[in-house]
């Protein structure tokens, strides 16, 4: 069983990450104080209560988008530095921004004029989008939030889910996290038994560890002993998976990303972040 190298990662993180991820992998791993994640977020924040400026690192605009606001958000619930007041600008920007039907829009027209990576691709569709809304859902239900974005958006991202064409693995790995946190535990089980046979039967799910490319595994839509769709994969099949991770560490410390990368810039971003959330899969599987 391979063990992470600590020691190496924290090296990775200090000569590659931004400092929000650094702070975060110090918080999460080395004792560190949470309170400068808030600000780490804020300095992301812009005046109309969105957050933008790459926040996300594959969106380089400075205004504010769905996407960059997820990840505020889930970032600051972490760090349990949840401040009423970034949390609220946040939610007034998803209700003024919001499509007709309610949630939020992915891409979006935001990235016009920046750099921003192929699937960011700006346009003018002002379709919900499944995997910003029930992505910035997730975090709302952890935090037991209430406010009417969120109800409008908890009935959309249920709809979208039950409807056998949502078949997008790029939307379906995030909104597990909805599953995962969304009150409801009835119709949670209920999702998750038609989830499992759409995963299987369209090969959403990546069984092989060793396979190369943009893949999904199970690990994507249930990293956590506790998350609602670990029950559709056997143990034997998790510990593959957590062995595979754990032996990705690379000799520099940092973990690798599979996906098409915007800048240099953007991919340690990119590391870094997924280096953190590597080391906090592992750990809470038992592997750190």
């Amino acid at each position: 069983m391979t063990t992470p190298d600590i020691t190496a990662a924290r090296q990775f993180m200090a000569a590659n990450a931004r400092v929000l991820e650094l702070r975060r992998f110090e918080y999460l791993f080395a004792g560190g104080n949470p309170a400068p994640i808030r600000d780490a977020v804020a300095a992301y924040r812009n005046p109309d209560g969105g957050f933008g400026h790459g926040l996300e690192p594959d969106c380089r605009c400075p205004a504010s988008h769905p996407m960059a606001i997820d990840l505020a958000l889930r970032t600051l619930h972490e760090a349990e530095v949840w401040d009423q007041t970034l949390v609220d600008g946040a939610l007034r920007w998803l209700a003024e921004h919001a499509p007709p039907e309610g949630g939020a829009v992915f891409p979006g027209p935001y990235a016009a004029g920046w750099p921003h990576a192929p699937w960011y691709t700006p346009n003018d569709d002002r379709k919900v989008s499944l995997l910003s809304t029930a992505s910035i859902a997730a975090t709302l239900h952890a935090r037991k939030v209430t406010h009417p974005w969120l109800d409008r958006a908890t009935d959309l991202v249920w709809s979208l889910l039950e409807a056998p064409t949502s078949t997008d693995p790029e939307e379906l790995h995030p909104a597990v996290r909805f599953l995962d946190h969304v009150p409801d535990r009835r119709r949670v089980q209920e999702v998750v038994d038609d989830l499992g046979q759409r995963l299987f039967d369209h090969g959403l799910v990546t069984l092989d560890p060793k396979a190369p490319g943009r893949i999904h595994t199970p690990l994507d839509y249930a990293p956590f002993p506790q998350s609602s769709c670990r029950v559709l994969f056997d143990a034997p099949t998790i510990a593959a998976h957590l062995d595979h991770l754990a032996a990705a560490q690379q000799d520099d410390g940092g973990w690798p990303i599979n996906f098409t990368i915007l800048s240099p810039v953007a991919e340690r971003a990119w590391r870094a972040h997924f280096t953190v959330e590597a080391l906090v899969v592992l750990r809470a599987n038992g592997r750190l």
